[in-house]
């Protein structure tokens, strides 16, 4: 090889080595923009759900508090009468951990009310196999009570009532006439 050749070599390569740097400094700078907008994306992501998470935690707090007002105002569940009636009772024991989102008690029966604004088969299900041995073995107290399960829910489809049925557990929804209108100082506009 030539002094020029190796010239020319050594500038080519020269000229190549700074198209490759050049390339690779886009790349790192699409590189760095690609990431910040990932960052902006989780961020966004987050936010949301958050906000899901919030509309969802709405929901189940609404869905709650109207079939808890409607037991404390009528304590009866299958023709049983309670004495008492609470909601959002939690447990915490050993390896168990449990909330009830209404627990109705009287001298010798419990009732526990699982509430969902829409309820599903999974729902059933784990009411049915988990919620009333969770609830006797983290209130030992009650061990000795009978304990009748009931799903409460803005929505049901049928299948869901019928096995619901079928596996003695009480279907709580909303009906007809349950508006309470307070309007003793209403005033024309």
């Amino acid at each position: 090889m030539t002094d020029n050749e190796l010239k020319e070599l050594v500038a080519g390569l020269a000229v190549s080595q700074a198209k490759t740097a050049a390339q690779m400094a886009r790349t790192d700078a699409q590189f760095a923009r690609t990431e910040a907008q990932m960052a902006r994306t989780d961020e966004k992501l987050e936010k949301m759900g958050i906000s899901l998470g919030g509309i969802t935690n709405n929901a189940g707090s609404i869905t709650e508090e109207y079939f808890y007002n409607s037991m404390k105002e009528k304590p009866f569940l299958g023709g049983v009468k309670y004495d008492t009636v609470d909601r959002n009772i939690k447990g915490n024991f050993s390896k168990v951990r449990d909330e009830f989102d209404i627990v109705m008690y009287n001298g010798d029966s419990i009732a526990l009310i699982e509430c969902k604004s829409k309820a599903h088969e999974n729902d059933l299900i784990k009411l049915i196999e988990r919620k009333a041995s969770n609830f006797k073995e983290l209130f030992p107290y009650y061990k000795n009570y009978k304990i009748y399960l009931g799903l409460a829910s803005f929505c049901f489809y049928d299948d869901l009532e019928t096995m619901a049925k079928q596996n003695g557990v009480a279907i709580l929804k909303q009906k007809g006439d349950v508006l309470v209108i307070e309007a003793d100082n209403l005033k024309a506009y």
